[in-house]
């Protein structure tokens, strides 16, 4: 049966019924989307450390599909910095030089100031309710040094505000850093127990909210995402970072 192909479709000479030319295509897209975020939420989540294999035939099986959405998953984070390839073959999640993490940080905190200020100056009554409980709640959980109830507090808290900002591209961008940065991030919590202090400061953050100063609210919030507040803290924070998680 003769068939002809327009735009993209295969039709049927005889009956011009349009059928789809590559039907898999679609569901590729889907299972390497599928993929990729999962494999970054185990990066960002500590799961996958830098400098972890990432096994493909591992990913394979456990997904129960081809190479092509794998390796299609790959490619993308990859693009993203958050995977690298090794000379004789194979990925593995990416390390970081202090110089890039410290640079990442500090435009990360740039964002998050800039995301602060600008939900100071959109965030509507309910939102801002609906803010206010997320931070009244964790109290309960710096009270109980619950560090992993904090840190999926601290995530709904500044989620929060990325909604409020009304900028897609500006939560978006934070995000991508956050992920690439996380590991680091969290270790540096870990190790320094922060959690007090990252609860006053949300306080800051919340009672310029409370009084629509958007400048303040920036400020707070770059005090806030710094990975230290002095050289002494910064110095704590370098030395507790593991050396094989930094790229030589």
């Amino acid at each position: 049966m003769h068939q002809m192909v327009h735009g993209g479709l295969t039709t049927n000479a005889q009956t011009l019924t349009p059928t789809p030319s590559c039907p898999m295509k679609s569901v590729f897209i889907k299972a390497s989307e599928k993929i990729r975020l999962l494999i970054e939420n185990d990066i960002k989540n500590g799961v996958l450390l830098p400098g972890d294999s990432i096994d493909e035939a591992e990913l394979e099986s456990q997904h129960r599909v081809s190479k092509t959405p794998i390796r299609e998953a790959l490619i993308q984070l990859q693009s993203e910095g958050l995977i690298t390839s090794l000379p004789r073959g194979g990925m593995i999640v990416a390390k970081m030089s202090l110089q890039q993490l410290l640079s990442l940080w500090e435009l990360l905190a740039e964002l998050e100031a800039a995301a602060a200020k600008l939900c100071c100056q959109r965030i509507n009554p309910q939102e801002l309710r609906a803010l206010c409980a997320i931070h009244k709640d964790s109290l309960l959980l710096v009270a109980a040094q619950d560090d992993s109830g904090w840190q999926s507090s601290n995530l709904q808290f500044h989620e929060a505000i990325y909604q409020a900002t009304r900028n897609p591209y500006l939560r978006q961008e934070v995000l991508r850093i956050r992920t690439r940065t996380g590991y680091y991030r969290m270790h540096a919590f870990g190790a320094l127990g922060h959690l007090e202090a990252s609860y006053q400061q949300h306080e800051s953050i919340m009672n310029a909210f409370l009084a629509k100063d958007p400048e303040l609210a920036a400020k707070a919030m770059a005090l806030h995402m710094r990975p230290a507040t002095d050289a002494s803290g910064l110095t704590n924070f370098i030395v507790n970072i593991p050396k094989e998680s930094l790229a030589a």
